[in-house]
């Protein structure tokens, strides 16, 4: 579906979209009424340095062809390509592109605007990754320009060299810096794509979500956003190194490099290879512990550790989940995972095999959240994230002027006879894309719960509280009610629907590797990256 998509843009109108920025005028597509900008330049940067204003042109430079993406420490070729397919472009360390999708290029339409920052981790990923980032139907639907964009990652992005020499004060931050840059890109050009730069709402998922939290606590990047939206991203100190742990990697991606302070300058000039060489040798997964780096002044940490900012108490936020998260059916290797198949004896044997002595607690917290649904759920229900959205709504709720609107997306998938929605799950739906992803697009529900949220989303972005016809009215979450909007086949708003189910199932500590010997066991296996 995805391929006949990208057909249908190349062969466009043959009217040329002509916008002009601060650098120079770019041509884009137009495809079935939609302006599309590809490969939009909009920073500079020499490694290990802050970015600074891209280059300007003399005439018409072609924006029709996506940008290079970051270089990953390890090529990935994940093994999840059914449920999140994947898009694997050039790599390039000078990666500081951007993409725009806009119904208009009136420079006085003011239109909402839409960042999305992807997901990845703070590693890994691009703007135009998934499948599901295509901005061309969230645009038309919503009436919002939408933004992707690529920065620097990993070793990159986040190597923490300020004790090698003052120049190197930011080199901790500099995915994060990439990301102000391109806010300050829209802010001065935008409106050239219909866009109103002082109605910005910056929105990403896992490692995005992450990214917009720390925006959040970046005095830096104040006045560049006014709305932010969280999608799984809110675990606490996610995927950010203190500030202890992130000298001692540096010193010891040096060792591995023989780099000291003396010749630090030679890390600025070794082939990336090498870098990633070094990143490895400190062990499997290492690349994932790259992050946000809390110094004090330019990110001050998270809320709970550094508190909430002023300024971000008044940005009106959205902050949710997905129900399963990496703990699905589709991820957890626990053998006979149609779950949907099992006979009631079953389903109880399987808990008790994992829960032990709090497996009956754990079913009727369950019954209680969830009385709909397989009671087999609670052995793929996330808690991490779902805690994680809780947390940060429950310190919103406290400190913050402006609204907090919490969300879950409990739909089950198709596949398997039955999937509990996995980490991405949503972002179909978002992008009102869920008919470009087989694994999750389901005839007769579908079309009209994508475009609920994508309306959600885009009302949001218009005007801070998230409406669409067709579902409730979305209060916002409060000290006294813990308002939850449950996307599934049905929509509905609880107030703290699950409270007891988050008190007992992240102690539950359930034992799946004893359910992956069982009897009952086969085989199965994988799960999507971050």
């Amino acid at each position: 579906m995805f391929i006949k998509k990208l057909t249908t843009q190349v062969i466009c109108s043959p009217d040329e979209a002509i916008a002009k920025t601060k650098q120079g005028k770019l041509r884009g597509l137009i495809s079935d009424g939609t302006y599309i900008f590809r490969g939009v330049k909009y920073a500079d940067a020499e490694r290990f340095h802050l970015p600074k204003k891209p280059a300007s042109w003399e005439g018409v430079k072609d924006a029709i062809i996506y940008g290079t993406v970051c270089p990953e420490v390890e090529t990935v070729i994940p093994h999840d390509q059914f449920n999140v397919p994947h898009v694997f472009y050039p790599q390039d360390e000078n990666c500081q592109y951007l993409n725009i999708w806009t119904q208009n290029l009136d420079e006085n339409a003011k239109k909402p605007v839409m960042v999305w920052l992807h997901g990845g981790g703070y590693a890994t990923g691009s703007g135009i990754e998934h499948f599901a980032y295509d901005g061309e139907n969230m645009s038309r639907v919503g009436d919002v320009v939408v933004v992707t964009l690529n920065h620097r990652l990993n070793i990159l992005g986040f190597l923490n060299l300020s004790a090698y020499g003052e120049e190197y004060q930011y080199s901790g931050n500099l995915g994060m810096a990439d990301l102000v840059a391109a806010l300050e890109w829209v802010r001065e050009n935008i409106s050239a794509f219909g866009g109103d730069p002082e109605n910005v709402t910056i929105f990403g998922q896992s490692g995005g979500g992450g990214k917009v939290a720390t925006l959040l606590q970046m005095p830096s990047a104040d006045g560049l956003y006014h709305k932010a939206i969280i999608q799984s991203g809110t675990t606490r100190n996610f995927l950010s190194p203190s500030w202890e742990e992130s000298i001692k990697v540096t010193e010891a991606i040096l060792k591995n490099l023989g780099i000291t302070k003396e010749n630090i300058k030679e890390i600025e000039k070794l082939p990336y290879y090498k870098l990633a060489q070094a990143v490895k040798k400190l062990g499997p997964g290492a690349a994932m512990g790259f992050g946000p780096i809390a110094d004090g002044s330019y990110y001050l940490g998270d809320i709970y550790e550094a508190g909430m900012r002023d300024t971000a108490k008044k940005i009106p936020l959205m902050v949710g989940s997905i129900l399963g998260e990496f703990s699905g059916n589709f991820n957890r290797s626990i053998g006979d995972n149609r779950k949907n198949t099992w006979d009631a004896e079953k389903r109880i044997a399987m808990i008790r095999e994992a829960a032990g002595d709090k497996a009956d607690a754990l079913i009727a917290a369950f019954k209680t959240a969830y009385p709909e649904k397989n009671i087999a759920d609670v052995l793929f229900t996330d808690t991490m994230f779902r805690v994680g959205a809780l947390d940060y709504a429950k310190e919103r709720a406290k400190y913050a002027s402006a609204p907090t609107f919490n969300y879950l997306f409990t739909l089950e998938a198709p596949f398997y006879g039955g999937t509990v929605p996995w980490h991405n799950a949503e972002i179909p739906y978002v992008f009102h894309n869920a008919d470009y992803l087989e694994a999750s697009y389901m005839p007769g529900i579908s079309e009209w719960l994508q475009d609920i949220i994508c309306h959600a989303w885009t009302n949001f972005a218009k005007n801070g509280y998230p409406t669409a016809v067709g579902m409730p009215e979305w209060k916002a979450f409060s000290e006294n009610e813990h308002n939850t909007m449950i996307f599934d086949e049905e929509i509905s708003l609880k107030n703290g629907h699950d409270a007891a189910l988050m008190e007992i199932l992240p102690h539950a500590e359930l034992n799946m590797t004893d359910i992956n010997r069982s009897k009952a066991a086969g085989t199965f296996g994988g799960g999507p990256r971050v």
